[in-house]
């Protein structure tokens, strides 16, 4: 990065940042709604999936104009964010966040409850028999035993966080120095006419995201091979 000075790598860091916290929010809350869809029989369980599913085929910008309804100004979560931290969410580094993770959240949770249920269920049964509470055999049996899938999992969410741009723009907007991510620096170097710019932030982001395509591939091989072992 030495070998080009005058080139501004806010957008790098803040994409790495963004990606970081939104993937948190995702192994968190999503491994968390994994396991109810899994293992959980509810009333309005179809409707939650199709909830959780609906984001991967909408329009990003029209995800953007839910979220900005949601966090905005006149919002009651917006209301409340706003007395808390004492400034509005929109336009932030912290939209930026929302964005990534309701952009990586829904097929995180697809993928993770595939790989939930894919857990030997006798393994579970064992747990309680021997007295184990719902909680201690989800962390002792049940997340032991889909650390693998869900680790790689985890890996591709962190590189669709880094690549957002329809819901990034649509909340956090292009604010050079504050909110301007890796994906939107590249539309505004198009837009601008800076192709060398473009052409050297795009190498950027394929060869982070080439590297941890890999990884997840790595992570799901290794796991495969210490389950058969």
């Amino acid at each position: 990065m030495t070998a080009y000075p005058d080139i501004d790598w806010f957008p790098l860091w803040l994409s790495l940042r963004v990606a970081v916290l939104a993937t948190v929010l995702v192994l968190t809350l999503g491994t968390f709604v994994s396991y109810l869809l899994s293992h959980k029989a509810f009333h309005g369980k179809n409707l939650v999936d199709a909830v959780i599913t609906l984001p991967l085929v909408l329009p990003p910008t029209v995800l953007g104009y839910y979220l900005l309804v949601l966090v905005g100004r006149s919002s009651p979560l917006g209301h409340v964010y706003e007395a808390v931290f004492g400034q509005p969410l929109v336009f932030t580094w912290q939209a930026a966040v929302c964005a990534a993770f309701l952009h990586s959240a829904p097929i995180y949770i697809k993928a993770a409850r595939a790989v939930l249920e894919a857990v030997d269920y006798r393994y579970e049964w064992a747990a309680h028999s021997l007295g184990a509470s719902e909680w201690s055999t989800f962390w002792r049996v049940t997340l032991p035993l889909a650390r693998g899938g869900l680790s790689s999992l985890g890996t591709l969410a962190f590189a669709r966080s880094l690549g957002d741009f329809g819901v990034t723009i649509m909340v956090a907007g292009n604010i050079p120095g504050r909110t301007q991510t890796l994906s939107v620096a590249i539309y505004d170097a198009v837009e601008s006419g800076n192709g060398r710019l473009a052409r050297i932030l795009v190498m950027v982001v394929s060869a982070v995201a080439l590297a941890l395509l890999w990884s997840a591939g790595w992570i799901t091989r290794a796991s495969r091979a210490s389950a058969a072992a």
